[in-house]
């Protein structure tokens, strides 16, 4: 039996849960989620005890892989709505910054051009200063798969450590050319 799958699922006062057919459909103060549960994969809500639980109808290796990435995936939902996921970014560097207009992020990074990303729709994304970038939204694979996105622009080379790193992340630094005397 799957450890993360048989855990029941906490839902929060506020939050409206709605299964039709193989869809779940989470609503909350901070957005509506929904993702569809693959075949074999049971999702029951007990409304009197405000608890979802997610089973499985056989012992299959493929059901028993999906058996707790279903209930992480709609835990995630449920955390979600309720409260922001969040990704921060720093970017290191002389004259290395980001700016934010009109849905479009800029950086300039080290590159003849500024690079230009578009913020999808169901992620927020601010500047604590020009080198402080904050990802915010209720869905996580967004916020992560945009954050990873600007990361992915300049990477943080070990040289120099310049670049966009995720906040708190340790670049291991490598010593540079060493010059010998003969």
């Amino acid at each position: 039996m799957s450890r993360i799958g048989k855990k029941p699922i906490d839902i929060p006062a506020g939050v409206e849960i709605t299964l039709s057919g193989s869809d779940v459909r989470v609503k909350g103060p901070n957005g509506d989620l929904s993702w569809q549960v693959p075949e074999g994969i049971k999702v029951l809500v007990d409304a009197d005890a405000n608890i979802m639980s997610v089973t499985r109808q056989s012992e299959t290796a493929q059901l028993r892989a999906l058996h707790g990435l279903s209930r992480a995936l709609i835990n995630n939902m449920v955390v979600g709505v309720v409260t922001h996921f969040e990704k921060r970014l720093e970017i290191q560097g002389v004259g290395y910054q980001a700016t934010l207009n009109n849905g479009k992020l800029a950086l300039q990074v080290g590159f003849s051009h500024s690079v230009d990303l578009v913020v999808p729709a169901d992620v927020e994304c601010s500047l604590m200063s020009p080198t402080m970038i904050v990802v915010k939204g209720c869905d996580k694979h967004s916020v992560g798969q945009f954050a990873a996105n600007i990361r992915a622009v300049r990477p943080p080379e070990p040289y120099k450590g310049k670049g966009i790193r995720y906040y708190g992340e340790h670049v291991r630094r490598k010593a540079g050319k060493a010059f010998g005397s003969k």
